[in-house]
């Protein structure tokens, strides 16, 4: 469901290419991708091992820089920004949600959200962390550690700990990876809904092709290159 009130592209790529290493060891990963993302948009990103999907996300979600092209993402030009810039510019409009969850393994579920946005400086950061967590179905695990959660709801927390700063837009890569199906499907509803409630673009990163289905567009990469825009 794309946000009528949002009219600037959230993601608009041109010619984005990515080359790794130097030399006889260069490796071009990305092939010149050209790409835009209205505000609101879901989008799943498929294509089989090795055609540059993780690649791309983490150019556009500003953790990798790409070699060339144009690339504006949330009203930042961060083809233009260094390493620093970019830390700073996806802070507030960006929120990642990772295969592998990444928490904290000595920080309860309430302080892996919080600290995050203690650290950009909200001064409401801990009841915030606890009503993002309420909304994901874990108002009663604030005070439990990682170690002491399911998978799936360390992904709650996970998603819970991205979507808490209201970023305007939302990257997960293979989220449900690592659990079972019927888990993997609760989480991606909580994703979703969360994502709608707060009308966010969603790009995300995936093999399973029903989950692919619940987005509104689909892009397939293939070497490098966007093989199909459906």
């Amino acid at each position: 469901m794309t946000s009528p009130h949002i009219a600037e592209p959230v993601i608009a790529a041109r010619d984005l290419r990515l080359t790794l290493g130097d030399g006889a060891a260069a490796v071009e990963i990305l092939k010149g991708i050209d790409l835009t993302v209205t505000g609101g948009e879901t989008l799943a990103l498929l294509g089989p091992s090795g055609s540059g999907k993780s690649s791309l996300m983490a150019v556009l979600a500003g953790l990798e820089r790409a070699t060339s092209g144009s690339l504006s993402v949330a009203g930042k030009d961060f083809a233009a920004l260094g390493e620093d810039a970019l830390a700073l510019a996806r802070r507030g409009r960006i929120g990642i949600v990772l295969q592998a969850f990444h928490l904290l393994p000595t920080m309860t579920a309430q302080e892996n959200v919080a600290t995050p946005l203690e650290l950009a400086g909200a001064a409401d950061a801990w009841d915030r962390a606890a009503a993002e967590l309420e909304a994901v179905g874990l108002g009663h695990r604030l005070a439990h550690y990682p170690a002491q959660l399911s998978g799936g709801e360390q992904q709650r927390v996970a998603i819970a700990r991205a979507i808490a700063p209201a970023p305007p837009l939302i990257f997960a890569d293979e989220p449900t990876g690592n659990l079972d199906a019927a888990t993997g499907e609760s989480v991606i509803d909580v994703l979703f809904r969360r994502r709608e409630e707060m009308g966010a673009t969603l790009v995300i990163i995936t093999h399973d092709a029903a989950l692919a289905r619940r987005c509104d567009r689909v892009v397939t990469l293939a070497d490098g290159r966007v093989a199909e825009d459906r």
